[in-house]
């Protein structure tokens, strides 16, 4: 568990699933503002409760999800991984950094940097990224993520978007 006088970071629990989802809902908001409009926002609102038992499973199964949590313990941050599933097996690595997501008042704080760090240390890994997302794009590019030229288009809610996908090779 990695504390600083502004949060702290913690594997989260059963608790926690209903506030970080609230709380990824909020970032989306302010880092996807200028790629979807609000009905996208409201449809993942509505779709709340579906979310909340599918992540409930995930954590009982041992997913890798950690929360960063003010001193009054409202989650600013969270961070998830998986193992890579058998289409991203040509990446040549393990893990996939299934998300990580900071509030936008804490950008630029290093609370970004610590959940990745907490969840992947220094190993090989890989990300998808939003086309047009360019802050995730440099936030991963500065911690030495690359686009391996595979993409895809969205669908869903997503649709009408691009992602690519970003690997960390250390070697």
């Amino acid at each position: 568990m990695l504390e600083t006088n502004a949060y702290r970071i913690r594997p989260a629990t059963t608790e926690d699933v209903r506030p970080a989802l609230e709380m990824k809902l909020q970032a989306w908001r302010e880092a996807y503002a200028q790629l979807r409009d609000a009905s996208f926002f409201d449809f993942h609102a509505a779709e709340l409760e579906g979310q909340v038992t599918w992540w409930e499973r995930g954590l009982a199964a041992g997913a890798g999800f950690f929360v960063a949590e003010r001193a009054d313990g409202r989650i600013i941050g969270l961070a998830g991984g998986t193992p890579v599933i058998d289409e991203d097996r040509d990446a040549g690595v393990e893990v996939e950094l299934g998300m990580i997501y900071v509030l936008q008042e804490y950008y630029g704080t290093g609370l970004g940097e610590h959940l990745l760090q907490t969840l992947l240390g220094q190993g090989d890994a890989l990300v998808w990224v939003v086309e047009g997302n360019d802050r995730a794009a440099a936030f991963f590019a500065k911690h030495g993520f690359a686009p391996d030229g595979t993409s895809e288009e969205l669908v869903g809610s997503w649709a009408g978007l691009r992602e690519q996908r970003l690997v960390r090779r250390r070697g």
